[in-house]
């Protein structure tokens, strides 16, 4: 039984800090092992020098910067044990994430506990028999207080496996590294195992990339590409701002996705995505995308995220500039570092577009409120999120694009939201510290030479629709609705899993939701006649608007009948495309802005 806290313990708020040990600084060393990777656990022991309190407290993170969402590793946790000199330490936990040890007269403390890893994410741990990977937020503890302390990290592999990480060296012992601090720890995720390590230089800078995984991944195409977009955007920020980086790429039968890290980046994508042109290009995306991240993010960022509280979420309303900015990008360094055409890239701003005008939740949920709801709303999505939610990624890189477009039109592309993004690199190497909204916002006004808080209190603050043709007309460009095959409106999506057709999403107010149909139910027959998902759309072209139709489902098992009537048919998507007989004015812009100069 874990006894309860005694009136020699320090209250939890009030974490040791090295001025409180006696003007001597503590030593902090993990040592990580996997002796059974088999068995998924990581096996950690940290030890803690030069003690002397007579409380030692330990906490795990509950999330890792860069991915908003408050993940308890803790969890994960298992044979949790503190000794000293090979004897036992009365130790208790105080909450999900937060133990103490009792510690008087003792200098020298060693906890051993073991993490369970068998998910593969780059926010997570993955070891089995061919690797280990981890993020040191989600496997190490921290003591309150002493976060800025330098640690040793130590890792033990077997014979064969060599180690990946953007943590330096410590020449003189091997397998060991040397974190600056816990922040810095957090920020340098490890890969261990038999992986492939290509080693290439960038502007007189090395650069690694460690591949683990088979599929169709070719270093002899993939690296002159890194190479282009590392130069493209060295070119933007006016050089890089790392000794040097580290890349790892996991090649998965599934998954997508990328974390950003102060040197490095972990990326997880579709180990045959890499011959395909359209799975290839969504790839160069994602390195273009965690590579800006080393600038927007990791250097410029909002003020709420200068330093992060590893015990609970950190809130602001800037996740649209963080994420979305940096989601406009992605798509314009490949354009620009020539690794695909204007074709290429219309055709992917015309997907963005069609999803945000697609959602019924763009008119309810404004960008300020998104950035600030990460945490609960994001990454947890449900039956309604379409209807409720706008993705600040998405909406964040339109937005981006309408100030870019405006302030090109306006100075004929002799300004444009480069020169923001420079100015705010400038101004956080001068400050090193986080940007608050009123000098964003002078920033970009200063650049654009007029007032934006109309602009702002419209399309941050608020919900309206944005209009996306006056900011292309200047460029002889123009969004154009389809209809695709013209079917009336019901508002829902179908689904085909193990054979049943399901609805996948119903909108909000639409003919689908006022029939009463929801998310789940298996869709039956359509006016009495059995109906597959493939065969939905070409039916319900034999009617009308105001048609109405009968509708059979099983809903919660139980079989149900609704009339639906059908609606006016609603754009599927939209297309960007050129304006016949664009002027010489609108053929400068559009060149302008398609070529980074």
């Amino acid at each position: 039984m874990s006894p309860s806290v005694s009136a020699t313990s320090p209250n939890p708020a009030s974490p040791a800090t090295p001025d409180q040990c006696l003007g001597q600084q503590p030593g902090l060393e993990f040592v990580i092992g996997f002796s059974q990777p088999w068995t998924h656990l990581f096996e950690v022991m940290f030890t803690v020098t030069g003690w002397q309190q007579d409380v030692l407290d330990l906490k795990m993170p509950v999330w890792t910067p860069g991915s908003y969402l408050v993940r308890d590793y803790a969890r994960h946790v298992q044979d949790f044990v503190a000794s000293s000199a090979g004897q036992p330490l009365q130790a208790w936990k105080c909450t999900k994430n937060h133990w103490q040890i009792a510690t008087p007269e003792i200098t020298t403390i060693t906890i051993a506990y073991r993490v369970y890893a068998h998910e593969l994410t780059v926010r997570t741990n993955h070891l089995d028999a061919t690797h280990a990977y981890f993020n040191p937020a989600a496997l190490c503890v921290y003591v309150p207080g002493l976060e800025s302390l330098p640690i040793t990290i130590r890792i033990q592999p077997p014979p064969d496996w060599h180690i990946t990480t953007a943590l330096p060296p410590i020449p003189t012992e091997s397998h060991t590294f040397l974190a600056a601090d816990y922040d810095t720890l957090v920020d340098s995720p490890f890969e261990i195992g038999t992986h492939r390590v290509y080693d290439f230089r960038v502007l007189g800078k090395d650069h690694r990339l460690a591949v683990w995984g088979e599929g169709n991944f070719r270093a002899d195409r993939v690296i002159p590409d890194l190479e282009k977009i590392i130069t493209l955007e060295a070119k933007l920020f006016d050089g890089l701002p790392y000794p040097d980086y580290t890349f790892i790429l996991h090649l998965t039968g599934q998954g997508y996705g990328g974390l950003e890290h102060q040197n490095s980046c972990s990326l997880i994508y579709n180990r045959f995505g890499f011959v395909q042109p359209e799975a290839y290009q969504r790839f160069l995306g994602l390195v273009a995308h965690e590579f800006f991240h080393l600038w927007n993010v990791k250097r410029i960022r909002p003020q709420a995220l200068a330093s992060f509280d590893y015990d609970q979420e950190n809130y602001t309303h800037f996740l649209w500039f963080c994420e979305g900015v940096t989601s406009y990008y992605d798509q314009l360094i490949p354009l620009w570092a020539g690794l695909y055409d204007q074709g290429v890239y219309f055709k992917l701003l015309s997907d963005d577009i069609s999803r945000y005008l697609t959602t019924p939740g763009r008119l309810v949920q404004s960008l300020h409120d998104s950035s600030f709801d990460t945490w609960i709303k994001l990454y947890r999505p449900d039956a309604n999120s379409p209807n409720s939610q706008m993705s600040y990624y998405l909406k964040g890189a339109l937005v981006t694009l309408l100030l870019d477009l405006k302030i090109r039109a306006k100075f004929h592309n002799q300004r444009n939201f480069n020169q923001v993004m420079e100015q705010l690199w400038q101004d956080y190497r001068q400050a090193g510290a986080g940007f608050t909204p009123d000098h964003l916002w002078a920033v970009i006004s200063e650049v654009a030479g007029e007032d934006f808080s109309e602009f702002e209190q419209t399309y941050i603050q608020g919900t309206v629709e944005l209009d996306f043709n006056p900011y292309l007309e200047p460029f002889g460009l123009e969004l154009r609705p389809s209809l695709g095959k013209a079917c009336p409106y019901t508002g829902i999506t179908l689904k085909t899993e193990r054979g049943l057709v399901t609805i996948k999403t119903v909108d909000y107010d639409s003919p689908g939701q006022r029939a009463g149909l929801a998310v789940g139910d298996e869709l039956v027959a359509l006016n009495g006649w059995r109906i597959g998902a493939e065969k939905w759309s070409e039916r319900l072209q034999e009617h009308r608007p105001g048609d109405e139709v009968a509708i059979t489902v099983f809903h919660q098992d139980q079989l149900r009948k609704t009339t639906l009537t059908l609606a006016t048919p609603q754009p599927s998507r939209y297309d960007l495309g050129l304006v016949q007989n664009p002027t010489p004015s609108q053929q400068k812009l559009l060149q302008g802005w398609l070529t980074f100069t």
